[in-house]
């Protein structure tokens, strides 16, 4: 192996531990390799859109986003741990991703099965009184539409191969799926239904403290050091740039980064991520005895 074949195989190792947790290999071979039946196969929307890098710039919007929902960004702060430890949560959701997308069946149904006993046990009331509850359908639901508009959006303007109209629809459906076993309602099945939906839930979006919190904290203070510091203020720039202003301006970002230089930004992001994550050594993927 060349000198530099062998450096972007390491870099591409440190991704994938960072996004993934240290036992990202481990997890990725029972993930990928494992031989059973599957929700999905290679040749499904999802596993294209979920599979690219695109999907870290997606990321970062998706938690922007879902932080203006007051309930759910209050459910976050009180009870999640991402500001102590948000390469931990980072992994239990990239890899709850990846269980639901390409995992064998068993493994993505007891994915699920973790979760809805998490959200059992998660409630509380905001600080201006109002009650939560994670397992509440009407906000399991916001949350899954702020995710797939932000995975898809980031995918049509920075993935390598972006989604035709059909696969689009395919792609919110198939994500739909997974929500519902959630224990979301109303789930969108469609682009349109996704857009309709986003455009239900704006009236109750709203600045909160906690919400101004979580995206200074996401794109000005991360736990990142060094070289990593610079590939990350891309991911953030794109990140902020993909989101409407509507979405922009309550969480004081509006202004801040040029549209047309945060996609330039996730362009150039997007490329070393797909160049360095392309060293990693692959995983031999049996055929799915059921994909669907």
């Amino acid at each position: 192996m060349s000198a530099v074949a062998e450096a972007r195989r390491r870099l591409g190792d440190v991704l994938l531990s960072r996004v993934a947790g240290p036992e990202a290999h481990t997890a990725r071979r029972r993930i990928h390799g494992e031989p059973g039946p599957r929700w999905f196969g290679p040749e499904d929307p999802i596993q294209r859109v979920h599979g690219d890098a695109s999907m870290y710039v997606g990321g970062l919007r998706a938690l922007l986003l879902q932080s203006l929902h007051p309930l759910a960004m209050a459910a976050v702060a009180q009870h999640s741990d991402y500001r102590s430890d948000p390469w931990g949560r980072l992994a239990r959701t990239s890899t709850f991703i990846a269980e639901t997308t390409y995992a064998r069946t068993e493994d993505a149904e007891r994915a699920i099965a973790v979760v809805r006993a998490v959200h059992r046990y998660v409630s509380g009331t905001t600080t201006d009184g109002r009650p939560y509850r994670a397992d509440d359908p009407h906000l399991l639901t916001w949350v899954h539409v702020a995710e797939i508009d932000s995975f898809l959006t980031a995918h049509q303007i920075f993935g390598r191969r972006p989604l035709d109209e059909a696969d689009i629809d395919a792609y919110v459906a198939q994500t739909a799926g997974v929500a519902r076993r959630l224990g979301g309602e109303r789930v969108p099945t469609t682009h349109a239904e996704l857009r309709e939906t986003l455009e239900r839930y704006r009236p109750e979006l709203e600045q909160t403290p906690e919400a101004l919190e979580a995206a200074e904290f996401l794109l000005h203070r991360p736990p990142i050091t060094g070289a990593a510091r610079c590939g990350y203020a891309l991911i953030g720039r794109a990140a902020v740039a993909t989101l409407p202003p509507w979405a922009r301006e309550p969480l004081r970002l509006d202004g801040r980064r040029s549209v047309t230089g945060g996609r330039l930004a996730g362009h150039v992001a997007t490329r070393s991520l797909r160049w360095a994550l392309g060293g990693i050594d692959p995983v031999d993927t049996p055929t799915p005895d059921s994909p669907h």
